[in-house]
């Protein structure tokens, strides 16, 4: 008779243990594992050395079968990269304040029970990641994951300048916050950039951000018609003129992308529009080059400067647990 143990499933759960109360945690985890009839499950806690790269290789070096997250965004990406291409599924139980991943994947937010036990009896999507090679400025160069959105100029400045403290007390809200301390001395910067190897581009920006999937906080779409499994990396130039053209840009963004783009009738209006202050692209790599070291953000975390951004997406490569039934058709 074979031992049952031998081919039993194991899952392994990676957390931030400031964001989450562990001890509760990781009790309901262990109770779904065992109703689903799987051993009991590894435990890693992240530490400011290791995110959840280096646990999420322990776990699969372990051969786990799926691999549960929960801290905040910058937790949920370094799991993600780790499980890249892996073809591990991994469970996203929201924590800390941003949630943009679940957020754009419409998952419960305040029900972690619900995908906790998507684990072991949801569904499993197959989602695109981004990948971001960042060169320095004495040429030396790493690549990281991101699953929600990178950026280099004023967000990555606006992110760098946010409060910590105040973070972790008002949430994502702080941002604000770190936007009008970035913004007085916000100064345009020289890009070029290519779009698919196809033909070379340059412009004047704020920023240049490389979105997986396009959605903020509160329902503001920073990005639309983003999707996280189309296989395309979306592209905003914000190039706005003067504070004027900052006007343009959140009129953009707060009014034109987030409300008006819900009605046939406001598409219209957006469509006869012409505005440059956002230029948007599609593709699915993009190299961007500056004169001077610019600020680098990958899903909300600052990586530092840099004079040369690479962005490629890869296609379905990384395996979500969704709750049975879940409304895929926006995705």
């Amino acid at each position: 008779m074979a031992d049952e143990s031998s081919t039993a499933k194991r899952a392994a759960l990676v957390y931030n243990p400031i964001k989450v109360d562990k001890a509760s945690l990781r009790q309901r985890v262990e109770h779904f594992s065992k109703r689903a009839g799987w051993l009991r499950p590894l435990f890693y806690e992240t530490t400011p050395e290791d995110l959840g790269q280096d646990a999420t290789a322990r776990a699969l070096h372990e051969g786990v079968d799926a691999v549960l997250v929960a801290g905040g965004d910058g937790t949920v990406r370094a799991v993600a990269e780790a499980l890249a291409e892996s073809r591990i599924p991994l469970t996203i139980v929201p924590s800390g304040t941003g949630n943009l991943l679940a957020r754009n994947l419409n998952l419960p937010l305040v029900d972690p029970d619900a995908m906790i036990q998507a684990t072991f009896s949801g569904n499993m999507h197959a989602t695109d990641i981004g990948m971001a090679r960042i060169v320095r400025d004495d040429h030396t160069s790493e690549e990281h994951a991101f699953v929600v959105m990178a950026g280099i100029g004023l967000d990555a400045a606006m992110i760098a300048n946010t409060n910590a403290q105040l973070k972790k007390t008002v949430g994502w809200v702080a941002y604000v916050d770190g936007a009008a301390r970035a913004l007085p001395g916000a100064k345009p910067f020289r890009v070029m950039y290519e779009l698919d190897e196809r033909r070379l581009h340059s412009a004047k920006v704020q920023s240049v951000l490389f979105a997986n999937c396009g959605t903020l906080p509160a329902g503001i779409s920073l990005i639309p018609g983003a999707s996280i499994s189309d296989g395309l990396l979306d592209v905003a130039v914000i190039q706005p003129s003067g504070w004027f053209g900052w006007v343009g840009v959140w009129r953009k963004v707060w009014w034109d992308n987030s409300v008006l783009r819900r009605t046939r009738a406001g598409r219209r209006i957006v469509e006869r529009r012409r505005d440059t202050s956002i230029r948007y692209l599609r593709g699915t790599t993009i190299d961007t080059a500056t004169e001077s070291a610019q600020p680098v953000e990958l899903d909300g975390d600052e990586f530092g400067e840099a004079v040369r951004i690479r962005c490629r997406i890869l296609p379905g490569a990384l395996l979500v647990a969704l709750p049975p039934g879940h409304d895929t058709s926006r995705l």
